[in-house]
């Protein structure tokens, strides 16, 4: 199962999170009675949970009510706090990482030590709600062990009022937090991206990606901002599973109108030994109808700076073209060994199956294992292929 966290419509935060959790199946009494008895040390608060629509749109509204708040706390006193809170030990590490994601955002901001952050509104006790709420609710879930993509963040415009005075939106913490994400300006003159649910995204997403990946909507949930707009302020979270995977490349492009064939032969296996994907040449006709060729390189992110080297390295070349974070379908795939009696002498071949919901689409042996049968039987590899066929 694939879990895509998209708010590229309304942003998010930490009680939209919670809605959307609850909205797909989350035990709500007890989220509202972990996130109640959580924040008892930071001041009370009161949850309650609400089905509401939206613009249209049906979705859960998870209301934190702060009924008292104690004062700032540095952030050293503050973790302590949340170390000898009674919860599940899982609940209680990823909330810590989130409040972690916070306080480096702000010292970053602010040009402090971790130990000199006091958090104002992060500390607060509505805002240890939703982060230990949200973390809750995400293992209720049992999203723990599955794949968790993020879709863009809008993250609003405006200005917003803070205990730091009149700042720009998004806030500078958020854009600290969200340094590795995609954030996408507006819809609306309003902060739409708090810092609270910015850390809980990055801290839950294994991969952020520009757009939905090839996939199966299982079940969709909602969860309903505070805010109301001429749009849905809702956030959107969806259960989704497929045989097809998708995955994300890059692909590295140049042409080639001056390097032998020895020469190529030898790049197309450095750039396999370099961690390229595929590698294809293809011959081309160039301005002034000079013959060249194409090489074109799959490759991986993280793969891509020393690939980009070894192509200027080897070829000379002035220019290279990259199509970054493209997204590729691949079909589920799965290595079968099978035996096979060849003049009376046994081989195992390894066969690579290709499925797509569950049917096979391909079915194919792997050519290392049918070069060396030809070559310990004499026999041409056209043959073997059609014996093991």
């Amino acid at each position: 199962m694939t879990i895509i966290i998209d708010p590229q419509g309304s942003g998010i935060a930490g009680n939209m999170l919670i809605g959307a959790f609850v909205d797909l199946g989350a035990d709500a009494s007890k989220i509202k009675e972990i996130m109640e008895k959580s924040s008892k040390e930071f001041g009370k608060v009161e949850v309650t949970f609400d089905k509401i629509n939206k613009k249209g749109i049906s979705s859960t509204y998870c209301n934190v009510k702060m009924l008292e708040n104690n004062p700032p706390i540095n952030y050293p006193d503050f973790i302590e706090k949340i170390k000898q809170l009674d919860l599940d030990n899982n609940v209680k590490q990823t909330s810590i990482n989130i409040f972690e994601r916070i306080a480096i955002g702000e010292s970053e901001v602010h040009g402090k030590s971790l130990d000199e952050i006091h958090f104002h509104e992060v500390g607060a006790s509505d805002a240890v709600a939703d982060v230990i709420g949200s973390v809750y609710a995400y293992y209720n879930l049992n999203y723990g062990n599955e794949k968790i993509i993020g879709l863009p963040i809008a993250v609003g415009g405006g200005r917003v009022k803070t205990a730091h005075g009149i700042l720009p939106v998004p806030a500078p913490a958020v854009v600290e937090i969200l340094k590795d994400a995609q954030m996408i300006g507006g819809p609306v003159e309003s902060e739409l991206a708090t810092p609270t649910g910015a850390a809980i995204y990055m801290e839950l997403c294994d991969e952020i990606h520009d757009f939905i990946p090839q996939t199966k909507a299982n079940k969709v949930g909602y969860g309903a901002g505070k805010k109301d707009f001429d749009h849905p302020n809702v956030l959107r979270i969806i259960e989704s599973s497929n045989e097809t995977k998708s995955d994300e490349i890059d692909v590295i492009e140049t042409n080639m109108d001056h390097l032998t064939g020895e020469e190529i032969g030898y790049l197309f296996n450095k750039l396999l030994d370099s961690g390229a994907r595929d590698v294809s040449i293809t011959p081309i006709i160039m301005k002034k109808n000079r013959p060249g060729s194409l090489l074109k390189v799959i490759s991986k992110k993280k793969n891509r700076d020393v690939i980009i080297d070894t192509i200027f390295k080897e070829t000379g070349s002035l220019g290279i073209r990259i199509a970054p974070n493209i997204h590729r379908g691949i079909a589920k795939r799965e290595f079968v060994k099978k035996t096979f009696n060849i003049d009376e002498k046994e081989y195992e071949v390894t066969f690579k199956i290709g499925y797509v919901n569950g049917e096979i689409i391909s079915e194919r042996p792997e050519y290392d294992d049918l070069e060396k049968i030809a070559k310990d039987t004499g026999l041409a590899l056209r043959k073997v292929k059609e014996m093991i066929r």
